[in-house]
């Protein structure tokens, strides 16, 4: 039992390191800058020392703010920092209970993988809810490993891979088509291809689902709080993200609920 916490407590702190780095490539990739070199504060540009580097516990000891410029610092770092930290954890836990090979490296392998295409989601949902953009330099690599992983575990996975893919990409690309790029951008498009090529039938479905229905409540309680009106833009790749991590963990429960609902 203590062995199973210290574990837990390991892969959660390598999600929440994880998550530092990728608050980086997200600035970085705002900035079209090199994904290579030091850390520095994105208002003074100075270059940051080793005690400012410790994810979520360097940001609350400094208040929040720099120490150089004394700048308050985005809450998005130790936000992204916890939230890497938590899936990571979620993923790790899946990728043991769920995979039925008993050899620890493949094991390992598996987790390595998810946690590759966890960190990918993270940068574009946080991406996208800020710039109403999906970053190519993130999802085409992605898609590419993805369709590889997939590939090499099982011919028949990947068909079943494909056939998610031809449903989830058809749908979003009908739309957009039929609305000239004004209801769905093509990133989106781009962005059902991995979910699924990562989720598989029926999953896809799950997470589409799961998107929809996550979409809907947090337009209505924005519309609610004046915070959006009926004709107001709202990225869609944050809660195709969110219904990916959903299906993906819990997919299967949702569709086994779903047809017990309806006793099909």
């Amino acid at each position: 039992m203590l062995i199973t916490y210290l574990i837990g407590a390991l892969v959660f702190l390598l999600g929440v390191c994880i998550g530092s780095f990728l608050n980086a490539v997200i600035y970085r990739l705002e900035q079209k800058k090199s994904l290579s070199g030091r850390s520095f504060c994105p208002n003074c540009k100075h270059r940051l020392s080793w005690a400012d580097l410790f994810p979520v516990f360097s940001f609350l000891l400094l208040g929040g703010k720099c120490r150089y410029c004394h700048k308050k610092i985005s809450s998005q770092y130790p936000v992204v920092e916890i939230l890497t930290g938590l899936i990571y954890l979620l993923i790790f836990n899946f990728v043991i209970f769920n995979f039925s090979n008993n050899v620890l490296i493949f094991k390992f392998l598996n987790a390595g993988f998810f946690f590759y295409i966890a960190s990918a989601l993270i940068v574009i949902l946080v991406y996208d809810l800020k710039h109403y953009e999906i970053p190519d330099k993130v999802l085409l690599p992605a898609i590419g490993i993805t369709f590889l992983f997939q590939a090499v575990t099982s011919s028949y996975l990947i068909v079943n891979c494909l056939l998610a893919v031809l449903i989830g990409a058809g749908f979003f690309f009908a739309i957009f088509w039929f609305s000239k790029g004004q209801w769905m951008g093509f990133g989106d498009v781009k962005l059902a291809i991995l979910m699924g090529l990562l989720l598989g039938y029926p999953n896809i479905l799950s997470a589409l689902f799961m998107a929809f229905f996550l979409g809907a409540i947090i337009g209505v309680i924005l519309m609610l709080l004046k915070k959006k009106g009926l004709k107001s833009e709202i990225p869609f790749g944050p809660f195709l993200v969110l219904g990916t991590f959903l299906a993906l963990l819990y997919g299967t429960q949702t569709i086994q609920w779903y047809l017990n609902l309806f006793q099909i």
